[in-house]
């Protein structure tokens, strides 16, 4: 590299630094919602949380590294394959967002929650939901990956659970466990992202007592992002291809039935 690119790139680095340190320095603007009332059906629940980074983006509402990723869409279209391929009878008119340590998060068996490379649980968050892991309720982590800088969006992660389940430990996934064939028999795990082809994609659990025999209580998708699979589906300008969103909908269902059965 010559001096002025080495220079060229150090600027920008600084740069970049120095906008997301502007941008964590002051909380990210609400996001309005509409959540549904509980009704006894099926009805999809995000965890929202105050990211640790966060920024202008591309993306709805205009924010980047927020919990908002793919919201309604990615929900809503997974209701749909869920609707009309199961005997789930999931909430069609809406999701819900909580927090964490909302106590009406209990009524519901199973919570999305993404970014989580920018997630940094309070006290009160993580205890509540320690109890309602514990209790019984199924986490599925989606949308973290670490193409930049090598295991920390993976290690923000894991400091995060530490703080929900002390004890806890990721134990790496594959395709033999019963979360990826109780209702599609997935044959692989690859599901290396277009914008990511670079990196592998590995499947993270996190088990009742660390047993892998026992109750699988937190999926994670690392390098992934199902949620990209279930949002553009339905878009006339969807770039992914359908294999990889058709497994995408495999996950989503799987996991639903996993946790609604466990």
């Amino acid at each position: 590299m010559t001096t002025k690119l080495r220079r060229a790139f150090l600027i920008g680095l600084v740069a970049c630094l120095i906008a997301a340190t502007a941008w964590s320095d002051v909380a990210p603007p609400e996001v309005p919602f509409d959540n549904v009332a509980y009704n006894g059906d099926f009805t999809f629940v995000r965890l929202r949380f105050n990211p640790t980074v966060w920024g202008q983006g591309p993306f709805y509402w205009g924010l980047d590294l927020k919990w908002n990723h793919d919201y309604p869409w990615a929900e809503d279209n997974l209701m749909k394959i869920l609707e009309e391929l199961t005997l789930i009878r999931p909430t069609m008119s809406g999701s819900n967002i909580l927090d964490a340590d909302d106590p009406e998060l209990f009524q519901y068996p199973l919570a999305y929650i993404c970014e989580v490379g920018y997630w940094d649980p309070t006290e009160s968050e993580a205890r509540s939901l320690r109890d309602y892991l514990l209790k019984g309720g199924f986490l599925i982590v989606d949308d973290f990956s670490d193409m930049r800088v090598r295991g920390l969006q993976l290690r923000t992660f894991k400091r995060a659970m530490k703080k929900v389940l002390p004890e806890s430990r990721l134990i790496e996934l594959d395709v033999s466990h019963p979360v990826f064939s109780n209702f599609f028999r997935l044959e692989s795990l690859d599901f290396t992202h277009p914008t990511l082809p670079y990196l592998e994609t590995v499947f993270y659990g996190i088990f009742e007592d660390n047993d892998p025999e026992k109750r699988l209580m937190v999926i994670a998708n690392y390098n992934n992002d199902i949620g990209d699979y279930w949002e553009w589906s339905d878009q006339p300008d969807n770039w992914y291809p359908i294999d990889l969103t058709r497994r995408g909908f495999q996950l989503g269902v799987n996991y639903v039935l996993y946790g609604m059965s466990q």
